[in-house]
């Protein structure tokens, strides 16, 4: 056995219930890129690395809001219902994940856009600066 195998696949309803689930957690960088290029996405893209990492290239639409910032005031001007999409440095960065939660303290709707910069950029997408 190897270690792939070592422990059981879960039965099928149980991969699909997760796999199901994942998409409403996460959306990836090509999902976004296409709602942007639409000209009118459904969501706030929030850039949450910090002002100075934002400064140096970007998601293009993305905002600019550390996740240390996101509070119910920076948010008042949002629709309640308004889902935002949050991205950090990437797969090693936790960033995202915290910023998520943080939304989600405050009852918005969230997901986190998997793969961050990093993924951007594998995808082979530019950056704004």
């Amino acid at each position: 056995m190897s270690a792939v195998s070592d422990v059981a696949a879960a039965p099928s309803p149980a991969a699909l219930a997760h796999f199901e689930a994942q998409f409403a957690f996460d959306t990836d960088c090509w999902d976004v890129h296409d709602a942007l290029a639409s000209g009118s996405p459904d969501f706030v893209l929030l850039d949450v690395r910090g002002s100075e990492k934002y400064g140096a290239g970007h998601v293009p639409g993305a905002l600019d809001l550390a996740h240390r910032k996101i509070i119910g005031s920076t948010l008042a001007s949002y629709p309640e219902g308004t889902l935002f999409v949050v991205y950090c440095a990437g797969p090693h960065c936790n960033g995202a994940a915290r910023a998520a939660i943080r939304l989600a303290r405050l009852g918005r709707p969230v997901k986190l856009m998997t793969g961050g910069i990093s993924g951007w950029l594998d995808e082979g997408f530019a950056l704004a600066a």
